[in-house]
């Protein structure tokens, strides 16, 4: 059985609206997949005034009625941080 990778839908949280905005050029600009939509959204915890942004990704790999490539995806963990 094959196994196509369509599609992922990645969730980040940065602290400025500049590094939300890098993050979003970074990924318009990648030749690995296809960016289909994206957002950034300005959070607030009341309870501390912790400010963030969210940048929501979707990134295309295949088209689900012709996939052509095998993706698998790998993720690293930093513990360091």
């Amino acid at each position: 059985m094959s196994k196509y990778l369509i599609s992922t839908t990645e969730v980040f949280r940065v602290e400025s609206d500049e590094e939300a905005k890098a993050l979003i050029e970074e990924a318009k600009n990648s030749s690995m997949f296809e960016l289909g939509k994206y957002s950034s959204e300005f959070k607030e915890i009341k309870k501390t005034e912790e400010t963030f942004y969210k940048v929501t990704l979707v990134k295309h790999f295949n088209d689900i009625k012709e996939p052509s490539q095998h993706i698998k995806p790998d993720y690293e963990v930093d513990y360091g941080n």
